[in-house]
Parts: C-alpha cells; structure tokens; sequence
C-alpha cells in the first residue's frame, strides 16, 4: 500500500529537544480518522518571537499564540496544510495544565490539526466537540487529559 500521508516537521527552536516521529505518529492517527484519504501536512516547531511575527503577519495578533493553522486546500479528498507550534509557549503552559512540555506540543499539534480535517472551536458546542476529540487522540498516545 501507497502511504497517501505525507509529513514534514521543520525544528526552528533551540530550547528543547523534540521527539519528531512521534508527532508524525499522532498526525497519522488524526488522518486516518479524517475525511481526507490523502494529505500533505507540514509542521513548523518555533520560539515565541518567531510565533509572534507570524501572528502579526497573517492574524493582526500583537502577541504570539500556541498553534496557528493553514489550510492550503481542501480539494477531491486532499488535504494540504501547515501548522506552526510555539515550543516556548508549550514549555510555559504545560505545568499548568498539568502536562509535561513534550505532551503540551503534542496536544497543540493535534490541535491544529484538527482545524485543518474541519474542526472549530468558534463557539462552546463545537469547543466541547473538539476537546473530546483532543482527549481521543491524546490518548491514542498514551497521554490522558
């Protein structure tokens, strides 16, 4: 069988060291549950300051941000898109929410992800629905929320 997923992790932070495979092991799990039998996916692992240029750059957001989401298309089943996750921001809330710094990541990745197969969290209905879809994943990982 042809692997119809294709992703691309791009490490552009210092500050820890990160466990790549096992991010490209989560995004393949999200999109085998997608509509999306085919995807090209890359990831961009940045510090705070780079997040906070791109924020600026395509949000008008002065500050930065966990995950940003690109959705380049979404066309005859393909999905193609970009995430970028703030290391440093992972870093920072992981202990708050209980985590260690590589789950915290992990959980943005998925996150993001979920934006790009079609998620929201615009409102609490769809909010509650992605959390529990966050939760499903995460603990495909062996991490519990």
């Amino acid at each position: 069988m042809i692997d119809a997923y294709s992703v691309e992790i791009t490490d552009r932070q210092s500050r820890i060291s990160v466990d790549a495979q096992r991010l490209e092991v989560a995004v393949r799990k999200v999109l085998t549950e997608s509509p999306f039998p085919e995807a090209d996916i890359s990831i961009a692992l940045v510090d705070d300051r780079e997040m906070h240029q791109l924020n600026v750059a395509y949000l008008d957001h002065d500050y930065p941000t966990d995950v940003l989401s690109f959705p380049l298309s979404r066309e005859k089943g393909l999905l193609v898109g970009e995430i970028i996750v703030s290391v440093d921001t992972a870093e920072r809330d992981a202990a708050e929410n209980g985590l260690k710094g590589a789950d915290e990541l992990l959980l943005y990745v998925i996150h993001g992800l979920l934006h790009l197969v079609g998620y929201d969290d615009k409102n609490e209905q769809t909010r509650m629905v992605m959390r529990e879809k966050e939760k499903h994943f995460m603990e495909k990982m062996g991490v519990s929320l």
